[in-house]
């Protein structure tokens, strides 16, 4: 239940209502996630005129501002040619046409489940997030940030995401229908030197990081490892164990074909 109302003109006024123990105070960007909050009285810390919607390249990284919109991000894809097409589709299929032109990238980290396309691919490209808070800023991994949301985020502003600039990147999913988020979702993503990282999605309270490492010949059994056990009302543990080493072979094959074009272009 929403109590009260604020809209900072600089993050530090921000940063000063979020550190209030009382009332609760929690951000809110496009608003699209505070349903998931708790039924205790909330006061509302409204980003929107703060300058947190810029996505630059900084060196290797790009930075994307906090309250950028899904729709915004899914833009700056289509308008840069070296990002590639799977960072489009995880978009979609995280959110319909209206709630991409309101949730914003951070809440969609803060509040995002298991079954999310989007953080899913993001835990496989290493993502990671700029804070800040009284002690300053801080920069959290996505895989570290992931399990401790809930006892991490009081006080604390989410201002950048960073992304790197130099990948490879294969995303694949099963849904019940091309509008339900995915049931299993696979992201595979590969660095100049090799550097292979997978993570699943579909289940659970946050996506998992299957493998990270140099050798991607084990990425079918890493992705049936990492589901033996994840059956919920959705599927059962042995479907997902099933279809998770189902599409971590065909995202490998798709990306080794990837490695292939881009080895005949050079």
């Amino acid at each position: 239940m929403i109590v009260e109302y604020n809209r900072p003109n600089t993050i530090q006024e921000a940063l000063d209502l979020l550190e209030r123990k009382e009332p609760v105070s929690v951000p809110m960007g496009g608003g699209s996630a505070l349903n998931r909050y708790s039924r205790e009285p909330l006061a509302v810390v409204d980003l929107q005129a703060l300058p947190l919607k810029r996505i630059i390249q900084n060196g290797e990284n790009y930075e994307l501002g906090a309250t950028v919109t899904l729709q915004a991000f899914y833009d700056f894809i289509v308008e840069t040619p070296a990002l590639p097409l799977a960072l489009r589709t995880a978009i979609l299929q995280e959110a319909n046409n209206n709630l991409r032109q309101v949730a914003t990238l951070a809440g969609t980290l803060v509040a995002a489940t298991g079954r999310s396309p989007l953080v899913t691919v993001l835990l496989a490209l290493d993502a990671a997030l700029t804070t800040l808070s009284r002690k300053g800023e801080d920069v959290i991994l996505l895989s570290n940030f992931l399990p401790i949301r809930g006892e991490y985020l009081p006080g604390r502003l989410i201002t950048k995401i960073l992304l790197p600039c130099s990948f490879k990147l294969v995303f694949d999913y099963i849904a019940r229908s091309p509008a339900d988020q995915p049931i299993v979702c696979v992201a595979l993503a590969q660095w100049p030197d090799r550097r292979t990282r997978l993570a699943l999605g579909g289940y659970g309270l946050a996506p998992v990081l299957a493998l990270d490492g140099q050798d991607p010949a084990g990425i079918p059994a890493a992705a049936q490892n990492a589901y033996c056990q994840a059956g919920d009302v959705w599927a059962s543990a042995e479907y997902r164990c099933e279809v998770a080493g189902v599409l971590a072979r065909r995202s490998l094959a798709e990306l080794n074909n990837l490695t292939k074009v881009s080895g005949n272009r050079s």
